[in-house]
């Protein structure tokens, strides 16, 4: 616990603690995230990419970690920022410490540091490009002037296509259901599944799918570059479109596969990058947000019930609601900031949601929406 660390801001920011990761250097953009619990779930949303994630929450890696409690095969955040690093960790899952954890995947981390002077600094002036140097990289009389210039040198998330990196290479078939205490993860092969739903994986959560699954969906997942006559191919009863990283303009083989699928009828579900890339398949706009929204406490209301939701978030770009045009509707509206958070097209069967209705971490107001998309498929069928 005494290797030293370093995270500097591109606005010259600089910020002295220790190692609790691997050594080494990391950049990309500096967010930070408001949730109490899942530090795992977190840490390995592929959402996170080239984002350096600041714990807003002071005691991080008390419960330890294990090989369940996770959201892909590995750590896809680029750094990990808390406050404190408890010497213990207790949990009567737990298989691994954090601090290990972090260095079995060669990821960086710093603990050690104001939290709280970080996050105000993010939330005032935007999510800052920055940088961590840990161990021996974090030593030397020139330490601050490295850590500054390798902030200043990432380039930024805006115009970064991240979805296709993230992405899986061949397409596969899912079966794993949702998590019961003492049980593990319920096997959704061996249950009725009426419904065949291709899943674009643009950086996709492992709980979605699960969530899907455990409603009669028999999910078949395809990287993000997949053509719109390749899905159709399949002969789907739904098109589901996955969370990821990255800025979704460039994602221009989404946006032309999206709009070739939404022609057809079959009906649609997208979720975060995936609310995004509807939005621009249906001639509305993206915006990057000032500090964006990340956190498992954030109200959200439905426009049509009124109905105030807690919901778990995580992305940095959103939909323009003052730019939509007449066939998309907002369904949905963050109670922090105004941003859209939900559309639905009022030609076709298609919707979408900006923030993780399947949480993992996280409250559970949002996950009717799962059941919103099995019947749209069930009445499609009927």
């Amino acid at each position: 616990m005494n290797r030293p660390a370093i995270l500097a801001l591109e606005d010259g920011s600089v910020f002295h603690g220790t190692a609790i990761g691997a050594d080494g250097q990391t950049s990309g953009e500096v967010v930070f995230n408001t949730a109490m619990t899942g530090y795992q779930e977190i840490l390995t949303d592929p959402s996170y990419a080239r984002q350096i994630v600041t714990l807003t929450y002071p005691h991080i890696g008390n419960t330890g970690v294990n090989a369940e409690d996770v959201e892909s095969s590995g750590i896809a955040a680029a750094g990990l920022v808390i406050r404190d690093l408890p010497l213990l960790a207790s949990n009567f899952r737990c298989e691994q410490t954090l601090s290990d954890y972090l260095k079995s995947q060669n990821v960086l981390g710093i603990a050690e540091i104001d939290t709280r002077r970080l996050t105000r600094l993010l939330r005032d002036k935007g999510a800052q490009n920055g940088a961590i140097l840990a161990g021996t990289e974090a030593e030397g009389e020139d330490v601050v002037e490295r850590a500054l210039a390798a902030a200043r040198d990432f380039p930024g998330l805006a115009g970064m296509d991240l979805a296709k990196v993230v992405s899986c290479k061949a397409p596969y078939e899912w079966t794993e259901g949702v998590w019961t205490l003492g049980q593990g993860y319920n096997d959704a092969s061996q249950g009725e599944r009426p419904f065949h739903v291709v899943a674009y994986d643009f950086g996709v959560k492992y709980n979605i799918l699960r969530m899907l699954a455990s409603r009669g969906c028999r999910l078949s997942v395809v990287p993000a570059q997949t053509p719109a006559a390749e899905v159709l191919a399949m002969n789907p009863d739904g098109i589901f479109l996955s969370n990821g990283p990255g800025d979704p303009e460039p994602c221009d083989y989404a946006i032309t596969a999206i709009q070739e699928l939404l022609e057809s009828g079959i009906p649609m579900f997208g979720i975060c990058l995936g609310h995004q890339l509807l939005a621009l398949a249906s001639g509305a706009s993206t915006m990057k947000m000032n500090h964006g929204h990340h956190g498992a406490n954030h109200p959200v209301q439905d426009l049509d019930s009124g109905r105030v939701m807690i919901t778990s978030q995580n992305h940095g770009f959103a939909a323009d609601e003052a730019q939509l045009p007449a066939n998309l509707r907002a369904t949905h509206r963050s109670l922090f900031d105004g941003t859209l958070q939900g559309v639905e097209r009022t030609d076709c069967p298609a919707f979408s949601f900006q923030g993780h209705p399947e949480a993992s971490p996280g409250p559970c107001d949002v996950a009717p929406l799962f059941e919103r998309f099995v019947e749209m498929m069930r009445a499609r069928g009927a």
